[in-house]
């Protein structure tokens, strides 16, 4: 029995690897295209998200056609050992603005629930060619690469904090190294999970945006938390609603160390 249940899962995993790459490849000939005189092109965003989506669930219904795709309000949430008991969290692309304007840090997501508990998550960046993936409780990896949570123990003036768009509308930072918004909450999560940044702040997410990277960072030692450090759990988000409070992702051990580097703006 478990073997056969190993061999359901690899074959997931493998559908979940193939299906990333394909989706990215299509992503790409609509990567940089928006129109250049205008900040933002709503239009090509949407036509690209669409057409992923489309694509997406195209793919796993010609393989799997019991199997769910995740949606803002989320139905069948009970215990079943039927095909609909895998749900499948797919966000085409994350980091729309540099998408749009032909910058590389931008990605798909795509994570994999078994009765609601994670087993899988993904984050592939078709421009860059980088690919993060983790299996839940096992290890993270960039390609072929094992990853991990920088070891730094405390703050200096080489650590990296990523942050958001809006981060200096919300914070007085004194943090004493570099600070840097990217442009992609994912993207940050996974250079977090690697050990390129030591931490992230992170606002205005939802369950959607956050499933694989949730796994990714888990895997690699790494936590989502409140800013303060207090528990966070993203499976309370589950209907899709938006995550109003302020998240930082990173190792547990310097969360108080960011923390006391930050001052809220009342």
């Amino acid at each position: 029995m478990e073997t056969s249940k190993n061999q359901e899962i690899d074959t997931l995993i493998q559908f979940a690897m193939e299906v990333i790459h394909s989706s990215g490849e299509k992503a790409l000939s609509y990567y940089g295209m928006g129109k250049p005189d205008v900040k933002f092109d709503d239009g090509l965003v949407t036509e690209a998200e669409l057409s992923l989506m489309d694509f997406f669930q195209s793919q796993l219904h010609a393989q799997f056609p019991d199997q769910q795709v995740f949606n803002s309000n989320q139905k069948n949430k009970g215990y079943t050992h039927e095909e609909k008991r895998y749900l499948w969290i797919y966000d085409a692309l994350e980091g729309v603005a540099n998408f749009q304007a032909g910058i590389p840090i931008w990605g798909s997501s795509l994570s994999l629930l078994e009765n609601f508990w994670p087993i899988l998550g993904i984050f592939y960046m078709p421009a860059t060619g980088d690919l993060f993936y983790a299996l839940a409780g096992q290890k993270a990896f960039l390609g072929k690469k094992e990853i991990s949570v920088s070891t730094q123990e405390t703050i200096n003036d080489e650590s990296l904090l990523l942050t958001y768009s809006r981060f200096h509308h919300h914070y007085h930072s004194t943090f004493p190294g570099k600070i840097r918004d990217l442009g992609c909450t994912t993207a940050h999560i996974c250079y977090v999970a690697m050990g390129r940044a030591e931490a992230a702040v992170i606002a205005n997410e939802s369950y959607q945006d956050l499933a694989a990277a949730r796994v990714i960072i888990e895997a690699a030692g790494g936590k989502i938390s409140k800013i303060d450090g207090s528990e966070f759990l993203l499976d309370e988000y589950l209907d899709g609603q938006k995550i109003e409070e302020h998240l930082m992702v990173g190792a547990p051990k310097i969360y108080s160390q960011v923390h006391a580097y930050l001052q809220e703006i009342s």
